[in-house]
């Protein structure tokens, strides 16, 4: 079944690839990125009938909203760009003419990633009602507390930021009131957060392997996709500005900011 979604996904990217081909505009990956994540947990939770009915609508419900509001938010910010995403304009330049094959590569690649983060979810559900822990009700207590927290945050950073690029008179500065005054990236820190629901849920069937998934996202987005990033284009963009930012501020666990 993982395959089938695979040949799903990698479907779903060409298309954006295309599209992205023909307007030049690559951050369209990143909203199907989070759309077949959200796909792959709404096609598993619906086909899948020996899991557990509470943990079945848990992750079919919880989860895809999570990454179809991801996904709505991820398209809000692609439409409201008028130019590419300096990160894909970056590697268009790196690849030069051999910029459509490198990006296809690139895009089935996410695909690849997209099935590799609908994993914890995918096990989740394959897990027969019988393996289940009598106590498996408060595990999905906690995941669904810790699950409402990191959704709360993300979607308070992300408004917070979405509505600050909105004013002309914020070009060039750094957005630096609400979450964002305490953490240099809350949206990642919370996105962070969210993924330690499914290992918890784990524990009541035993899989204690859904653990590696917050060290993988952390990696992620400490060292590989997120945060390097970002704070790459930030000093370049707002040079100083960002500079004095950066100093204040911590990097990622929300904190109080230095004098």
């Amino acid at each position: 079944m993982l395959w089938q979604l695979f040949l799903l996904d990698s479907v779903l990217m060409t298309g954006c690839w295309l599209w992205a081909a023909y307007n030049h505009r690559a951050g369209i990956v990143d909203v199907a990125w989070s759309f077949c994540i959200a796909l792959n947990i709404l096609i598993t939770a619906w086909l899948v009938n020996d899991a557990l009915i509470n943990v079945r609508l848990f992750i079919g419900v919880f989860s895809s909203i999570w990454f179809l509001r991801l996904s709505w938010h991820l398209w809000r910010r692609y439409r409201a760009e008028s130019a590419e995403d300096r990160r894909y304009a970056n590697m268009r330049r790196a690849m030069g003419k051999y910029q459509h094959i490198g990006f296809y590569v690139f895009f089935m690649f996410q695909a690849g990633l997209a099935i590799l983060f609908s994993i914890p979810m995918w096990s989740l559900l394959h897990v027969p009602s019988s393996v289940w822990s009598p106590q498996t009700h408060v595990f999905l207590i906690i995941a669904g507390i810790v699950m409402l927290i990191a959704f709360l945050g993300e979607v308070i950073a992300d408004q917070q930021l979405f509505h600050f690029k909105q004013q002309k008179q914020n070009d060039g500065k750094t957005m630096d009131q609400g979450l964002w005054r305490y953490s240099r990236h809350p949206n990642y820190f919370f996105e962070w957060i969210h993924w330690f629901a499914y290992p918890i849920i784990g524990l009541a069937a035993g899989l204690y392997s859904l653990w590696i998934y917050p060290i993988m996202m952390w990696l992620f987005l400490y060292y590989i996709t997120g945060i390097p990033f970002s704070e790459q284009q930030a000093l370049k963009n707002r040079g100083q500005n960002y500079l004095d930012y950066k100093k204040r501020t911590s990097m990622f666990i929300p904190w109080k900011p230095k004098e």
